[in-house]
């Protein structure tokens, strides 16, 4: 048998006999041990990390995964669950660990992807953790029923994914992020062992939850195959506008006006720079200048009503004409039409396509308390201009949740590998900034192998102990997902 690492002479004949077991588990067509069938699942999207696989494995259900995890365990062989590749932090790529040299293996749950079943009445649903992000919206509004959670690359992302990354997305100001859209899980532990917790209560109060420690967990303590997903009534209305503010102080106290007109009914506060949606309207074709005033900071409004004939759009005029009064803002647009709003929202979701065009961007995807985004952007882009003169900060994100997509774009003139080689010292630099206010260096995107030091350096030590002590006990073998978060 082939395999695609460096090091295959090395395995010895007790892992390729384990592997061999692994292959006739899901059969050879879904054992991929070429190389070229390989790539698409060692490669991440942005190209920052490229793993070595003995093989990637594409399991049909909970049951081969058992049987994988069984054999995995007892041989010592690491295991990187992976779902749609879109992660961002490195988590769902093979990373070898230093003095380690037992093989590893993805495994893809793209192929656990059943709706097992939908109630409406309920408000529930049960997928299985291959379903893609669009196509659990799709389920949902099939019933006429709504599941919240939106991403940019919800057409390719997995629900085992982001769970396990427990990601956030556009709606978590009202519908909270990943975990707070998840009733129960059905996972596969280090072992083999299957823990059927695919529960549809909203109250459990029996004991730990053990659901919500294995989301968010990046597959190092199991592997997701299966959720229990909460579902909303769809709104009957909903209004969205665009407006341009003259500094992070008036988004913030927007924020704060539309919280209190709108109460619940405000389901998405997104903000961006002006040189962000410079980057929108320039390098993402369609896109373009939503208002005839320019101003440094731009605001994406969205609010629903569950009750038809609320006239969402006459409630957000209301407020934005109070906001003009006010001096908040400058000028805005109210969308007319669903063509219309798609356009709006369609320049907030290109903001990342938007950055290729500039050339190398150094990322962060930090969180701080809402009444310190000001502070934090003035701090950070401070901070960056020391480390590389003339560098240009991408500004984005998640307003009403404190989650800021603070990105570096080199300069114009700056070689872009020059540019990034200094990832390390200016991720560090930034994430320096975010433990002076409070903040957290992952909001959205997970640890990985990203941020797998950073960790060690902005969690304390009785943190890191007790996330090391549970990793210690349900996965002794350290098999699942070596090299990352721990």
């Amino acid at each position: 048998m082939s395999a695609s690492q460096d090091d295959t002479a090395t395995i010895s004949a007790a892992h390729a006999d384990a592997l061999a077991r692994m292959v006739d588990v899901v059969g050879p067509e879904h054992a991929l041990a070429d190389l070229s069938a390989q790539t698409a699942y060692l490669h991440e999207l942005r190209g920052l990390y490229t793993g070595a696989a003995a093989l990637v494995l594409r399991p049909k259900s909970t049951a081969e995964v058992s049987a994988l995890l069984s054999i995995a365990n007892g041989a010592g062989i690491g295991v990187v669950p992976q779902g749609g590749n879109t992660g961002l932090v490195g988590g769902q790529i093979p990373k070898r660990l230093s003095g380690d040299d037992r093989p590893q293996v993805v495994i893809s749950l793209s192929r656990l992807n059943r709706v097992r079943s939908v109630d409406a009445d309920g408000g529930t649903m049960i997928v299985e953790a291959g379903v893609t992000l669009a196509q659990a919206q799709t389920a949902a509004d099939n019933v006429g029923r709504l599941f919240p959670l939106s991403l940019a690359s919800e057409d390719s992302c997995q629900i085992g994914g982001v769970l396990a990354t427990n990601a956030g997305g556009v709606g978590v100001l009202a519908y909270g992020n990943a975990r707070a859209l998840a009733l129960g899980l059905e996972v596969v532990t280090a072992d083999g062992r299957v823990w059927e917790g695919l529960r549809r209560l909203k109250k459990d109060n029996t004991g730990y939850d053990l659901r919500d420690l294995f989301i968010g967990s990046e597959g190092t303590l199991g592997v997701i195959t299966a959720a229990a997903l909460k579902l909303f009534p769809r709104p009957a209305e909903t209004a969205v506008a665009f407006a341009a503010l003259p500094d992070l102080q008036s988004v913030s106290a927007l924020f704060s006006l539309a919280e209190a007109r709108a109460h619940s009914g405000l389901t998405a506060f997104e903000f961006m720079s002006a040189f962000t949606l410079d980057l929108v309207t320039r390098h993402v074709p369609g896109n373009s200048m939503p208002v005839k005033t320019a101003a440094p900071w731009y605001v994406l409004i969205e609010l629903s009503s569950h009750e038809a004939g609320d006239h969402a759009n006459e409630r957000m005029e209301r407020l934005l004409s109070e906001a003009i009064a006010r001096g908040f803002v400058r000028d805005a647009t109210v969308a007319t039409s669903l063509a219309q709003q798609k356009a709006l929202w369609r320049l907030r979701e290109s903001a990342s396509e938007a950055q290729h065009g500039e050339g190398g961007s150094i990322k962060h995807d930090v969180s701080v308390p809402v009444a310190r985004i000001a502070e934090f952007v003035a701090a950070a882009n401070a901070t960056v201009e020391r480390i590389c003169p003339s560098a240009r900060p991408v500004v984005f994100g998640h307003f009403g949740d404190g989650n800021v997509h603070y990105n570096v774009t080199q300069p114009a003139a700056m070689d872009k590998q020059t540019f990034l080689e200094l990832w390390t010292t200016m991720t560090g630099a930034v994430h320096e900034v975010i433990a002076s206010l409070d903040g957290s260096i992952s909001a959205e995107h997970g640890i990985g192998q990203m941020k797998r030091d950073d960790l060690r350096r902005f969690k304390s030590p009785q943190e890191i102990k007790l996330m090391q002590r549970i990793k210690d006990a349900l996965d002794p073998n350290g098999i699942l997902n070596p090299g990352k978060v721990l």
